[in-house]
């Protein structure tokens, strides 16, 4: 897929575009994506970076960051997307001038948008208005109970099955792994110490079974109360993994929550609860996804 950064650098040529944020491509999204991909022209997309809400001073909790977005495009059979700085100079053009400079001028015949989508200057544009100009307009209903914040809703409680149920795929932890105090090696249960990346939304603190790297994987999410943790870390611990991981991006996949961290009378029990934890995750089944589903498939029992 081409990913580009200005207009300029998308060759003029019938496209159909699909616009919106777009985070976390998940199933609503791959319909807008999709409406674009069935005309038979150009799969395009016009995404924004940083998200507007956050441009405009909000907090946010993003469900991918821009690497995994496009990514994850790319994976649906986008060709080109135009990643559009969402800055103060994009927000104060007037709708007209962003369809001619983002739209036209890369040869969009098609646009494909969610109902509720609006730009330009005091939001004043919409699909009518695209279609006023000439645009061939792809309206893409909502799907039923699928939405950003509704996946960051079942994130924060723990429901990463409900989560993937909007995605159309587990949700993903995505950072490097950087150093930790190396304690899981002398448990006998190595793990890597992930940095999340900055703004992704973390789930609610507790083990899950996931998978990373085609294996399955023990997910550690939280403080590490049994030893008087008190700031968050994520330690997968990656099943039949040999090898090192230090200053890889790593991807890890959540698929079940199996309990809440806690802490042990001892540490023998605390090993003897990892080993369950361990034997829960060799059995845990892969949420179902959507059939267009095509990333990862779940690593053998």
């Amino acid at each position: 897929m081409k990913i580009a950064h200005s207009p300029a650098q998308l060759e003029r040529q019938p496209r159909a575009v699909a616009i919106g944020t777009f985070d976390g491509v998940h199933r609503g999204h791959r319909a807008v994506v999709q409406a674009a991909i069935d005309t038979g022209l150009a799969p395009t997309v016009i995404t924004f970076d940083p998200h507007p809400r956050i441009a405009l001073g909000n907090h946010v909790e993003l469900i991918a960051t821009l690497e995994r977005r496009l990514e994850l495009l790319a994976e649906v059979g986008v060709e080109a997307t135009l990643v559009a700085g969402f800055t103060p100079e994009l927000m104060a053009l007037e709708p007209e001038d962003f369809a001619e400079r983002y739209l036209r001028a890369i040869g969009a015949e098609a646009v494909a948008a969610g109902d509720d989508f609006r730009f330009g200057a005091r939001r004043r544009g919409d699909l009518d208005l695209l279609e006023r100009m000439g645009f061939d307009v792809l309206e893409v209903p909502m799907v039923p109970g699928v939405s950003s914040s509704a996946i960051r809703i079942a994130l924060h409680a723990g429901d990463v099955t409900g989560a993937a149920a909007m995605l159309g795929r587990p949700y993903e932890l995505d950072g490097t792994v950087v150093a930790g105090d190396q304690r899981g090696g002398t448990l006998g249960y190595p793990t890597a110490n992930l940095a999340l990346e900055p703004q992704l939304v973390c789930p609610r603190h507790g083990i899950y079974a996931g998978a990373a790297l085609g294996h399955r994987a023990a997910v550690s999410i939280g403080t590490n109360p049994h030893y008087g943790g008190t700031e968050r870390r994520i330690e997968p611990h990656l099943l039949d993994f040999e090898g090192d991981l230090y200053g890889r991006r790593l991807l890890v996949e959540l698929w079940e929550l199996l309990r809440d961290e806690k802490a042990f009378e001892n540490e023998g029990a605390l090993v003897e609860q990892i080993g369950r934890d361990v034997a829960a995750v060799r059995v845990a089944k892969r949420p179902p996804c959507d059939a267009r589903d095509r990333l990862i498939q779940p690593p053998p029992a």
